[in-house]
């Protein structure tokens, strides 16, 4: 394809939690390179996932789930992660849940005034929507909040609608080469990726709040021939945190590092030997120097 017709640009993947938008990315990527659970704050760091077709690249830009109330420095920095992103991009795809608006729908409309770049929005877990005619008019509601390029309804679980909603960020797409190599799907590393696959089995495993009071940092990533050595510290911002995180003579955390090797094994395509502790930082996602020291630095 030459150059002169090749479309390549950033789409940003925008809405509040739980609303599927990573869910989204790995289905028009092709593949797990953003986490998933149903809590909240689940995706923390923006995660960049690459398509490479004949005649365009689209960087597809996973944000945290935006939210109106902003009590903790976590919470602060999850917002700002997602609306930074919003000034590089050339398309913004608001992901929206079914015919389910609430007020961080609103709040999310509101980070999209003054934006020069066109907005689609995606009308996701169609699947779930028991009368369906009721699309119709919530699309209605929905053209009169915002000046929407697109409003495609879509299934990101069945992967409904999918091929419609990439044909349409591709049209807003400038052109341009690809920025990467067609073969990569994101910009993050294998180390980074390793932290998400704990963090999401721990987030998939425990009780409402300890999720928000945990994060994975990786101590060791060395390669030893053909075997990938990962050690990784959990840290938790309450002392009574710790044995449930544990779990009954250590039970949970074993079920934590036998299902985040395995999804190392089949991601990296390598024998992976994994090893999980669990440390204590009092408060640490009130406290915006340990939130950067950890690696929450909205880059």
């Amino acid at each position: 394809m030459p150059e002169e017709t090749f479309r390549c640009g950033y789409v940003a993947l925008l809405g509040r939690p739980n609303v599927g938008k990573s869910t989204l990315l790995n289905r028009l990527i092709g593949q797990k390179i953003s986490i998933t659970s149903r809590r909240a704050q689940t995706t923390r760091h923006r995660i960049l996932g690459i398509k490479t077709e004949r005649d365009y690249q689209i960087l597809f830009v996973d944000t945290p789930g935006l939210h109106a109330k902003q009590p903790r420095a976590m919470n602060r920095y999850l917002n700002r992660a997602a609306t930074d992103s919003l000034s590089e991009v050339d398309v913004v795809i608001l992901v929206i849940e079914g015919t389910r608006w609430q007020d961080d729908d609103d709040w999310a409309v509101q980070r999209l005034q003054g934006l020069s770049c066109p907005v689609i929005a995606a009308i996701n877990k169609i699947d779930r929507v028991e009368d369906k005619q009721s699309l119709l008019p919530f699309i209605k509601t929905l053209a009169a909040k915002y000046e929407f390029a697109d409003i495609i309804p879509l299934s990101a679980k069945n992967g409904d609608h999918l091929e419609q909603l990439e044909a349409a960020a591709v049209r807003h797409l400038p052109t341009s080469p690809p920025f990467y190599a067609p073969d990569q799907v994101t910009d993050r590393s294998q180390r980074f990726l390793a932290a998400e696959l704990v963090r999401e089995k721990l987030f998939r495993k425990l009780g409402e709040e300890i999720p928000y009071g945990l994060t994975v940092e990786i101590e060791s990533f060395k390669q030893e021939g053909r075997l990938l050595r990962v050690h990784a510290l959990i840290w938790v911002a309450k002392a009574g945190h710790k044995p449930i995180v544990i779990g009954h003579k250590g039970q949970l955390l074993k079920e934590v590092g036998r299902e985040a090797r395995e999804d190392m094994q089949r991601i990296f395509e390598q024998k992976v030997f994994l090893q999980l502790w669990v440390k204590v930082k009092e408060g640490w996602a009130d406290d915006e120097r340990a939130l950067h020291s950890l690696g929450y630095d909205a880059g």
